[in-house]
């Protein structure tokens, strides 16, 4: 099955309500990884005028989301995701925009070998933000659980 990941990415940018309010931009969506952009926004900042820590976080997560749409689209309507547990590391004070990429830690294929022998998979997804000059500011790390439905 052909996947059409510019609809994919499309149709996740206005799924997640949260998302849209901090005007999340899902920049790509491809076979397990996708990236997000935190636009450049005062609405957005601390108290010291960079990122707010909570927006950091909410593109990492949207990026791990979109990383594991990338990998199971041809799946969605058999399963139930949810993130289970992530752990962030501020490295940089985050300035200007910032695009999350997250990857699937592990294979796609042995995850969904592993799916289809359990019923479920649990894996990571790493997340790298950057800044407008490719620093690395953070780095996430999301547990993913999926389970097959029914």
């Amino acid at each position: 099955m052909e996947i059409d990941f510019e609809a994919v990415r499309a149709g996740l940018e206005q799924a997640i309500p949260f998302n849209r309010h901090l005007g999340l931009e899902v920049v790509a969506v491809a076979d397990g990884s996708g990236s997000v952009r935190l636009p450049d926004d005062p609405r957005l900042l601390n108290h010291v005028g960079s990122q707010h820590a909570g927006g950091l976080f909410a593109a990492a997560e949207a990026a791990s989301g979109a990383a594991f749409v990338g990998a199971f689209a041809a799946r969605m309507g058999e399963i139930t995701p949810l993130a289970k547990a992530a752990r962030i590391d501020y490295r940089k004070l985050a300035k200007g925009p910032i695009v999350a990429t997250g990857t699937l830690s592990e294979a796609k294929d042995d995850l969904l070998a592993r799916l289809d022998a359990d019923g479920r998979v649990e894996f990571a997804i790493d997340v790298s933000l950057r800044d407008s000059d490719d620093v690395e500011v953070a780095t996430v790390v999301v547990d993913w659980h999926v389970r097959k439905n029914g």
